[in-house]
């Protein structure tokens, strides 16, 4: 395992279960010194550091975005990864939902980034690093809720890129496919045939599978580490090529 990460200082929302929990652990792995924010940090270990934090909340997020920095001696490194999503068409979510989606995936990160900022801008290799999804770019069946959250993210990504990029602080986000996490578990286990969805969602991948949370985890890892000093203002897919390849379907037996 490299440790290039040796010495950096990284803060994670959302970290304490399924990416943000991978992306943590790798960080940690590869040297940096990882605090996690979440609504319940407890089961981080103890390579990590837990803060209670949740990201609707602005004075939550500033307590613990202070604590964190505090223990830390600083943040090199913050991952905007704390999101929920939402299933349906334009017309079946409520306006509550559409604002409580709205306020957790894209004002999260605006509350954590703008409570990092004065760390960040002390920090000669800043990187910010926002978790949005193939749902930005890419029309979904029953996801317009999750998918205007997303588009916003996609965005938000470029326009902070923009700027902070004279302050040294780099901005890129991931956009990952359909991942392998407690949400996409619970999402087929209360279908009428889980075996069959996720047979369905396997096969709307290109590569045939589900992405895995570590290999989401790897992305961040890139973005944040020494070895994207040039990198900013990009979106990295991690979908099994679910955005950009059109196969032709294979030929029955």
């Amino acid at each position: 395992m490299t440790t290039d990460l040796y010495g950096h200082t990284a803060l994670v929302t959302g970290g304490a279960s399924g990416i943000g929990l991978a992306t943590a652990m790798l960080l940690s792995e590869r040297g940096a010194d990882v605090a996690v924010l979440d609504l319940d940090p407890s089961g981080v270990g103890t390579s990590l550091r837990g803060f209670t934090a949740d990201v609707a909340d602005d004075e939550s997020v500033r307590a613990a975005v202070e604590g964190a920095a505090e223990a830390l001696g600083g943040i090199d490194i913050l991952v905007n990864n704390a999101g929920i999503g939402a299933v349906g068409t334009v017309e079946d979510n409520p306006d509550e939902q559409w604002l409580r989606v709205l306020d957790v995936n894209v004002l999260g990160i605006v509350r954590t980034t703008r409570a990092a900022l004065p760390y960040l801008r002390r920090s000669s290799r800043a990187s910010v690093i926002n978790t949005c999804s193939i749902a930005a770019t890419a029309g979904l069946p029953q996801r317009a809720l999750y998918s205007a959250s997303k588009g916003a993210v996609l965005s938000l990504t470029l326009a902070m890129a923009a700027d902070h990029l004279r302050e040294g602080i780099r901005v890129n986000c991931v956009n990952p496919g359909t991942v392998d996490t407690p949400w996409v578990g619970r999402l087929l286990e209360a279908t009428d045939d889980p075996a069959s969805e996720r047979a369905a969602l396997n096969g709307r991948q290109p590569n045939g599978r589900l992405v895995t949370a570590k290999e989401v985890a790897a992305a961040i890892a890139y973005l944040a580490s020494p070895a994207a000093a040039s990198t900013t203002g990009t979106a990295l897919a991690v979908d099994g090529g679910m955005a950009g390849l059109r196969l032709r379907p294979e030929p029955k037996p």
